[in-house]
């Protein structure tokens, strides 16, 4: 029988959901897309079982080459030599571009890729393009996660022997809500439902969780609450979580994300290597990217061999007399890197510090994710925690897969007669979520860390006398100046009462469910009002790519016209 061919949907085809259901439950899918590689597990009906490839992989290669009619990537095909990914004609990273925009210093770290990034910096979404042919084929880091999801879709049902459309996602700590629907319109492209996005650490905390769950019924435990710290890093991101266990309930009780990730390790080493890299790279030739694809290779060659080796000799001759030829030390990568390895310590304590927790208090450390096997990265974690021990119930590379697989059978709502689905995470906002106010202050209504579903209010006030309406800018991050966090949308109240400034209250209310969709409600709270303006409900975010041009136009057109300020709480007599 002839090979059905991929189609990806376009995203005018998949604003609309499916309304039918089967009448037996579908378990779903776990998917781990990593930043360089990827997995696929599901609930076979006793245990979570990693699917393999054609290859008789379970981890495969996150890339899609366009040197082909057809795009291919690295579930089915495997190049016969990684200087061909590095060609020009193959996508990746594509997590780590997803829903930024061009002024994302992410982004502009990713021009140092072997494909093409251009920026124009205004806030707009990058272009993207694979050379083929000696011709630029421009694409977007949806449609290349999209056609990967198709692969891993079809390599799933072949192995499943059934059709699969529900998956639980994991992603980074970090993500913005926006690069979410991102994350979820590559996925209706590729005709998958997502049931769930789980934060990488808390798809490792339900597997812990059940880990513990199972061994409390084989010694007979009582179930005493078990606190974990998680640290997971991986390509493109870093994370931590801590979460509370028992009974194969999972309570994250801190997260904190950060971009950094092996990729900046590998960045950092390459512009040591060869400091005048940026000059030479510049033009993004063909002959420029093999010459780039080449130092990549050596130097995550060299970054590999030193987590067992204390030296490693580096050799690349890129040609026109640039050639490196050196020995390089462990110490060396480490101090080149110094300033990523301080961004991990910090994300560690500042977890442990929202959980108000000491490091005496953590009963297990875990670490997941590629970079796990980075003595450096062992030692930080080791040493902030005070432990001569890891936990080793688990494989770093499989956690998250493997919990994202737990979660798609519990949310697929599968029973088990032995108890290993009796599992439960409660959930907490990675995030603050909150509104402008008080000038360019960013205001959180919903703090990170809280515990989902939530809903949250906050009373805010006019700035000018006699103002009739009122701006709302909703905002996603941890920063003070709504500048520097995640815009996810605005309206305008309207029907303000004609009175001095100060007086009218606005009331704004946010709310998450527990498929954690984000509204925002708000109004003029008129008392003794018959007929008060009817309130605004917005689910967020609203905003698409260009989103940076949104704020600063209504800005320029209005002003501080239409601004708020936070109504502060009255002290108690």
């Amino acid at each position: 029988m002839a090979e059905q061919a991929y189609t990806v949907a376009s995203d005018s085809e998949t604003t609309g959901e499916e309304k039918t259901s089967p009448a037996f439950p579908e378990i779903a899918i776990g998917i781990d897309i990593g930043t360089s590689q990827c997995s696929v597990a599901v609930w076979n009906g006793s245990q979570v079982e990693l699917l393999r490839n054609t290859r008789n992989r379970k981890l495969m290669r996150s890339y899609v080459t366009f040197k082909d009619e057809v795009p291919a990537g690295g579930v089915s095909d495997e190049l016969a030599h990684e200087h061909d990914m590095l060609s020009g004609a193959a996508i990746f990273n594509m997590k780590r571009l997803i829903g930024r925009v061009d002024t994302d210093p992410v982004v502009h770290a990713s021009k140092n890729l072997p494909f093409l990034v251009q920026t124009l910096d205004i806030g707009v979404r990058p272009f993207i393009a694979a050379l083929v042919n000696n011709m630029w084929r421009s694409t977007t880091p949806e449609e290349v996660l999209a056609i990967f999801l198709v692969e891993l879709r079809a390599m799933a049902e072949v192995k499943l022997r059934r059709p699969v459309r529900n998956v639980v996602l994991t992603i980074p700590v970090s993500f913005s809500r926006f690069q979410l629907t991102r994350i979820e319109r590559a996925c209706a492209m590729a005709g998958l439902h997502v049931l769930r996005l789980m934060p990488e650490p808390t798809a490792v905390a339900l597997l812990y969780a059940q880990q513990q769950q199972q061994s409390e019924q084989e010694n007979m435990g009582s179930g005493s609450e078990k606190i974990a710290l998680i640290f997971n890093m991986g390509a493109g991101y870093c994370d931590v979580a801590i979460t509370a266990t028992a009974g194969g309930v999972s309570q994250i009780k801190a997260l904190a994300g950060s971009t950094v990730g092996g990729e900046d390790l590998l960045q950092n080493l390459m512009r040591h290597l060869l400091p005048n890299m940026k000059d030479l790279f510049s033009h993004h030739g063909i002959e420029e990217i093999k010459k780039m694809g080449m130092l990549r290779v050596a130097t995550q060659d060299a970054i590999h061999k030193l987590s067992s080796e204390m030296t490693v000799p580096v050799d690349v001759d890129l040609g026109n007399g640039t050639k490196i030829s050196k020995f390089l030390e462990r110490a060396e990568f480490e101090e080149v890197n110094k300033e990523v390895f301080q961004k991990c310590e910090t994300l560690i304590k500042r977890c442990l510090c929202d959980a108000k927790l000491e490091a005496e208090d953590v009963h297990d450390v875990i670490i997941v994710g590629g970079c796990s096997y980075i003595p450096k990265v062992r030692n930080i974690v080791m040493s902030i925690c005070k432990r001569e021990e890891l936990y080793s119930g688990m494989n770093p590379l499989e956690a998250a897969v493997r919990g994202a697989a737990l979660e798609g059978a519990v949310a697929s709502g599968i029973s088990d007669p032995f108890g290993s689905l009796d599992l439960l995470t409660i959930q907490a906002t990675p995030l603050s979520i909150g509104i402008q106010a008080d000038g360019s202050n960013f205001v959180p209504i919903i703090h990170q860390n809280t515990t989902t579903p939530v809903r949250k209010e906050q009373n805010f006030t006019t700035v000018h006398d006699n103002q009739a309406e009122a701006l709302i800018f909703v905002y996603e991050g941890d920063e003070k100046t709504v500048e520097d966090n995640h815009l996810l949308g605005y309206f305008k109240i309207t029907g303000i009462p004609p009175v001095p400034k100060g007086v009218p209250e606005i009331n704004v209310c946010m709310d998450i469910d527990a498929s954690n969709v984000l509204r925002v409600f708000a109004g003029v709270i008129i008392p003794g009002a018959k007929c008060p303006p009817p309130f605004m409900e917005v689910r967020m975010p609203t905003v698409d790519d260009g989103h940076a041009w949104s704020a600063q136009t209504l800005h320029k057109t209005y002003g501080s016209t239409l601004d708020l300020v936070t109504v502060k709480k009255k002290g108690k007599h």
